[in-house]
């Protein structure tokens, strides 16, 4: 079946008396209505089509949003020969057909295939390994379309190979809208006919379609046809109509379906939320289908244990009671005990400390060798021959039946598995326990006494100098733990589009990229760092590659219009502030947010100039230098570097702009050898700080200062930085 086939002609199709959902198919992504999270502004997948830069898709999701339509948007928007297949009716010789037809024309035209495959999860496993090979060399680029979870019915080889995209149910808003474009449009809605539609009757089909663009416009349909015109002839359509148009939803459950599992998690995640109405709900849906009560049963028993554990340790008690009891006595009747159970979890102390379990096993995991202890081995074998057991101390024979002493591993003394909760039953506990770890660690401290040490100065001098330059190997350090810390406190969503401010280099983005595997990321960079992120995304695999643009107004301008970020973050130092005019950089940020826009910024400043750094490394060295005309320097640094009025500005600028600031400040040292480079760019003509602070030395003090500089060549200077993270929520 090829392309033609996908083609849609609006008049043609109202002259073949098809259906209205099939006459209202939108053509372009402009007339899609729904899925914003995969197909809005900016969002990965919308520009993977424009650009015509589709790979393997697969579309999940429920019957009536879209994935058909969406594949029919793809199929006129590519220069890919385009073919469709039905996974219910073909089999694997209209596959290999495909294939075949697909391999000719590469070699032929060296015109690629994108083939479709609705329902592909109906393809058994020989039909989808037949695909494999011809997806995997690019033969055949695969879009398929499922309503089933592609992770339990689509080969997990097609699936690693494919981009996945959930469709989800349409809201509320995208269903009155597509009832209004039926109504209103001229050539494949009613446009022509004058239909009063109640309110309240489009609110009925609304909320019970379920989400569904199929079921609410044959419903409409339905109305409209069966309708008697009035003698004005017009249409009305009232609740009563409308409710004879369309179904009562049934329960969409199927035991081995993803409704199954996801009803069971709706279930799972009330309890562990305390919404007892809410599990209430799940539980009486799952009733009402048919669910088996000892399923429901065993899923309360392993949430008793992990999500309220020992917070309340009755909780496991009270659900095993209950299932007990509805083995006795069975249904109709055992429905008390369920929700009994089920109100019981939901309403009682929350916490997972249990889970540290997973912690001692991941350790035993890391290291196989852990020694039992000598004292708690079994003495009733050893304790002669290798003294198995001595110094064991009986709890019992204590006060209070305790004492302090080791029962780790020697490597894992200070180790600390079990974190409980301040809730219930373990909170009670929980001061008590602190009190017992810090005396078993007090008792295992062993202070031994040696007579002091004669040390030569030039050897302190020696010994921190290899301390300090251990310090510069851990720079890369040091920066992951920054950009770890910039990245802190967002809450990520796969479909958020991200702006990152002046990076240095791609490693600033790759948190953003890993989270916003639907959305996008764009780089604002400085002119200076440009071309070298270019040559970085050639390591990135096209799909996978943020935009790039310069960090000026004028691009951040030309962004499309349309284009919304949900999170805004960089490292920024403060001078970027008193270079740039960001009077008119952040309202133009400010325009592109979301309402829930989240901002961090990082603003890193010195707190110590060349000049300081210079004068404390001298010291050290006791040299009897005259360091009065440093002195001077430093006082100016000190002027130079304090920025709190510029940051108070910029605070007070964005608080108006409608963000809601807090922030953390904190103080690093960072280490660094001096060398030429670092030389050059402190004291040669044309630097920031000889332009500021030098500008009144003459010759012989910049002579003298770059002599100072030059004997510390080699050596490892520190330099204080201060740290402020900003992060921020558009109140708009």
């Amino acid at each position: 079946m090829d392309k033609d086939l996908f083609a849609f002609n609006g008049e043609q199709l109202i002259q073949n008396n098809a259906p209205l959902a099939d006459r209202l198919r939108p053509q372009t992504l402009d007339e899609f209505v729904g899925q914003d999270h995969i197909l809005a502004q900016g969002r990965l997948l919308r520009r993977s089509i424009v650009a015509d830069k589709v790979g393997n898709l697969l579309l999940y999701g429920p019957p009536g949003v879209g994935k058909t339509t969406l594949a029919r948007i793809i199929a006129s928007n590519t220069l890919s020969h385009f073919s469709v297949v039905n996974a219910a009716l073909a089999g694997i010789k209209d596959l290999r057909s495909e294939i075949e037809s697909a391999i000719d024309r590469l070699n032929k035209y060296g015109k690629r295939t994108i083939l479709f495959i609705d329902e592909v999860h109906r393809f058994n496993t020989a039909q989808q390994d037949a695909l494999l090979p011809w997806v995997e060399n690019g033969t055949l680029t695969l879009i398929g379309a499922t309503t089933e979870n592609p992770y339990f019915e689509v080969n997990k080889a097609l699936v690693s190979r494919s981009r996945l995209f959930r469709l989800n149910s349409l809201n509320s808003k995208a269903l009155h809208q597509l009832l209004q474009r039926a109504l209103n449009d001229k050539e494949r809605g009613y446009g022509l006919k004058l239909i009063n539609l109640a309110r309240e009757a489009e609110d009925h089909l609304v909320n019970v379609c379920n989400g569904d663009a199929r079921v609410l416009l044959n419903a409409l349909e339905l109305a409209v046809e069966s309708t008697i015109a009035n003698q004005d002839s017009s249409i009305s359509i009232d609740l009563k109509i409308a409710e004879d148009s369309i179904q009562e939803r049934a329960v969409l459950y199927d035991k081995k379906g993803d409704a199954h599992f996801d009803t069971i998690s709706a279930f799972i995640k009330s309890l562990r939320g305390s919404d007892p109405d809410a599990a209430l709900f799940w539980l009486a849906r799952m009733m009402e289908a048919g669910e088996n009560p000892r399923f429901i049963f065993r899923r309360m028993l392993i949430a008793a244990a992990e999500d309220i554990g020992l917070a309340d340790p009755n909780a496991i008690v009270i659900v095993e009671s209950c299932a007990a009891a509805f083995d006795r006595i069975g249904l109709p009747e055992g429905i008390y005990p369920l929700a009994q159970a089920t109100l019981y979890l939901a309403s009682t102390e929350k916490s997972n400390s249990v889970k540290a379990i997973f912690k001692a096993v991941q350790k035993v995991k890391d290291s196989q060798k852990q020694n039992v202890p000598s004292h708690l081995k079994d003495a009733n074998r050893d304790q002669e021959a290798f003294g198995d057991g001595m110094g064991y101390r009986y709890p019992h024979s204590f006060l209070k039946n305790w004492v302090p002493q080791q029962y780790l591993p020697d490597s894992l003394l200070n180790q600390i598995f079990w974190e409980p909760s301040e809730n219930g039953w373990e909170g009670q506990r929980r001061s008590l326990l602190n009190e017992r770890r810090s005396e078993q660690l007090a008792s295992l401290v062993e202070i031994e006494q040696q007579n002091p040490l004669t040390i030569t100065s030039r050897k302190v001098d020696n010994d921190l100098e290899k301390w300090l330059s251990r310090q510069v190997l851990q720079e890369g350090e040091r920066l992951k733990n920054l950009m770890t810390k910039l990245w802190s406190g967002i809450n990520w969503k796969t479909n958020h589009r991200v702006l990152v401010l002046t990076p240095s280099s791609l490693l600033w983005s790759l948190k953003p990229l890993r989270e916003v595997s639907e959305g996008g990321v764009v780089l604002a960079v400085s002119e200076d760092n440009y071309s070298r992120l270019l040559a970085e995304l050639d390591f990135l695999a096209p799909m996978e590659r943020p935009l790039l643009i310069n960090s000026t107004v004028e691009s951040i301008k030309k962004l499309d219009e349309n284009l919304e970020f949900e999170v805004i973050a960089g490292r920024i130092p403060w001078k970027v502030f008193s270079e740039t005019n960001f009077s008119r950089l952040w309202p133009i940020l400010t325009e592109k947010c979301t309402a829930n826009t989240e901002l961090s910024l990082i603003i890193s400043n010195p707190c110590s100039g060349p000049a300081f750094c210079l004068k404390e490394c001298l010291e050290l060295d006791n040299k009897n230098t005259d360091f009065s005309f440093l002195n001077d320097l430093i006082c100016k640094e000190e002027t130079w570097l304090n920025n709190q009025e510029q940051k108070e500005k910029f605070i007070l600028q964005l608080e108006k702009l409608g963000w809601n600031i807090s922030f953390e400040e904190w103080t690093e040292l960072v280490y660094q050898k001096v060398d030429s480079s670092i030389i050059k760019r402190w004291l040669n003509q044309g630097s920031e700080y000889r332009e500021i602070i030098l500008k009144s030395c003459d010759k012989d003090e910049l002579n003298r200062l770059k002599k100072l500089f030059k004997s510390l060549d080699g050596r490892t200077i520190k330099q204080k930085l201060i740290h402020t993270k900003l992060l921020a929520k558009n109140k708009n």
